[in-house]
């Protein structure tokens, strides 16, 4: 008598991949939120200045590193700090544009979750400066911290009387930081190679270019992932097959295959 025979697994289907125009329209609207929603705290340079003295303060208190030391070993030479200035002007936007871009082409339900961690992100970074307008270190007199974009370049900001595309009074959270972080967070979730935490070099170099050029203190970059952390809480992953991996995220094991005959199996990502 012959054995049965048993389905060979089977891989579930791909979620499908959101509209796309929707899905333009959705992420260049949370750009565009980020670069012009904070001009709506302007107007507020003296109390900027006051929590900037209290931030400062606060660090040293708590005996935090301080930032002049991280910024004088950028100042060993002209190239690496032109070089983390130029990383400052010009990784951050196309960074994360990537990312979601890859995302939505390799991996349509993790771009849904990382798109709505990142919005939820930024729509919270957008409250902070009418609550505590802060001053960036570079700005502040008795830190002895240079403003390393103005005196090696390059800068993407003018002085903050005329600029007029960026709100320099709002340096806490850093979304910088947040951002780039919840980019190695995204690709160590959807991806399965073992070098995959090597993103997070993203994010460590981020840190090192925003708090050594004076543009951020590391409250700002505390207070960024604490704002990550919340909204990878609200906002859940993926999710694996029923049986043993169930109700754990996809994020960090290989994807899911059918289960056995007999199994219940359950749906797609929230």
């Amino acid at each position: 008598m012959n054995a049965r025979t048993e389905p060979s697994p089977a891989e579930p289907p791909a979620p499908a991949k959101p509209p796309l125009l929707r899905e333009f329209l959705l992420v260049a609207g949370l750009f565009l939120v980020y670069k012009f929603g904070r001009q709506l705290a302007v107007g507020h340079t003296a109390e900027a200045f006051r929590d900037a003295h209290r931030v400062w303060d606060l660090e040293r208190a708590v005996h935090l590193p301080d930032e002049t030391d991280v910024q004088s070993l950028l100042l060993h030479g002209t190239t690496p700090v032109h070089l983390a200035n130029t990383y400052y002007a010009t990784v951050h936007f196309p960074a994360t544009v990537a990312f979601l871009v890859w995302l939505y082409l390799r991996r349509p339900g993790h771009y849904v979750w990382a798109r709505r961690v990142l919005a939820l992100v930024t729509a919270a970074a957008l409250v902070l400066p009418f609550t505590f307008p802060l001053a960036p270190p570079r700005m502040v007199t008795g830190t002895g911290l240079l403003d390393t974009a103005r005196v090696y370049g390059p800068s993407v900001y003018g002085p903050p009387a005329r600029d007029h595309l960026s709100n320099q009074f709002a340096a806490m959270p850093s979304l910088h930081f947040g951002w780039a972080l919840m980019v190695a967070v995204g690709l160590i979730a959807a991806t399965r190679s073992r070098w995959r935490w090597l993103w997070l070099l993203h994010p460590l170099i981020t840190l090192v270019v925003i708090v050594g050029t004076a543009n951020h203190y590391w409250l700002d970059s505390i207070v960024a992932t604490a704002m990550l952390g919340v909204a990878l809480v609200v906002v859940h992953p993926p999710h694996r097959a029923a049986g043993r991996g169930a109700g754990r995220p996809l994020a960090f094991g290989r994807p899911a295959r059918l289960a056995p005959e007999g199994s219940v199996l359950m749906g797609a990502a929230r």
